[in-house]
């Protein structure tokens, strides 16, 4: 398995090693590690020409200072992508995983990933970055950027690590979901957990029943013995519920759906999903 780890060094990316690490203990995996310094730090310098009113000699003065500065912040954000790097290969390897990679880009991290996806079998990241201390209740733009536009499976990292013991797939019989239980057949880190299934019919019942008898079939076949229940309600107040009385300590469901405009009014499952949980979820187009 090839894992792209996505790292900005904050307090959240640090927690993603853990996973990261937490999987290879089951799994012979490859990590990338990336990250990218925005470009809109390192651009060139563009100012306004003030010449004709400060005068040629301290027109050109100024912008050798500016240029001077923009070539320092260059060299801060360079050792600063070192250093974070060699953090993470220190942590991994630290954790008796020999193949990492290590790549520093610059631009932005949402149009860069994708050329890094296409080999990667799962993708890494925070839930926040940078700002984590800042308005906790919103969810990182990157984070959110590239789960929407992701083709792998995403697993969103939490604030802290927890060891891993229940697992907990939301099923609702779509396509995202298939993939997710056949994710499952496929992996052995899931086979030494105790696997949780649950299906929330908000409104047709009938059709959430054959979900749930879909879902337990099809893991049976794979020689898992998941729990399964089939829940009524709002899907939001159902999933955090289950996670919290059953102490499961992952999570995994389909990303985001196709209504744009109703994610934009109300916001949608996964996103309130992720704002709420205080666990890893594995996130499945």
């Amino acid at each position: 398995m090839k894992i792209l780890l996505c790292t900005d060094g904050s307090l959240y990316s640090q927690v993603s090693y853990e996973y990261a690490a937490w999987i290879a203990m089951y799994m012979d995996v490859e990590i990338e590690v990336l990250y990218v310094t925005d470009s809109s730090e390192e651009q060139a310098v563009k100012t306004k020409d003030f010449s004709g009113s400060i005068g040629i000699d301290s027109y050109q003065q100024l912008l050798d200072k500016l240029v001077d500065l923009e070539s320092n912040r260059a060299k801060i954000n360079h050792k600063r992508a070192k250093y974070i790097l060699q953090q993470a290969e220190s942590f991994l390897s630290s954790r008796e995983i020999a193949k990492i990679k290590l790549t520093h880009e610059t631009g932005f991290l949402v149009d860069l990933f994708h050329k890094f996806e296409t080999e990667a079998d799962l993708v890494i990241l925070g839930k926040r970055g940078e700002t984590a201390n800042f308005a906790t209740e919103h969810l990182g733009a990157n984070m959110e950027r590239i789960v929407r536009a992701s083709h792998k499976p995403c697993l969103v990292t939490p604030r802290e690590f927890k060891p891993v013991n229940r697992i907990l797939l939301a099923y609702d019989g779509g396509e995202s979901c298939q993939k997710a239980l056949k994710y499952f057949t496929e992996y052995p880190i899931f086979k030494a957990l105790e696997l949780h299934i649950i299906t929330v019919a908000n409104r047709d019942k009938k059709t959430a029943l054959q979900n749930i008898k879909t879902a337990e079939k099809i893991a049976a076949a794979a020689n898992l013995e998941p729990i399964c229940q089939l829940l009524t309600g709002e899907p939001e107040v159902k999933m955090e519920k289950y996670v919290k009385n059953h102490d499961i300590d992952f999570l995994i469901m389909g990303a985001y759906g196709h209504n744009r405009i109703r994610h934009l009014v109300i916001g949608s499952t996964t996103a309130q999903m992720l704002r709420s949980s205080s666990i890893p979820i594995l996130l499945f187009r």
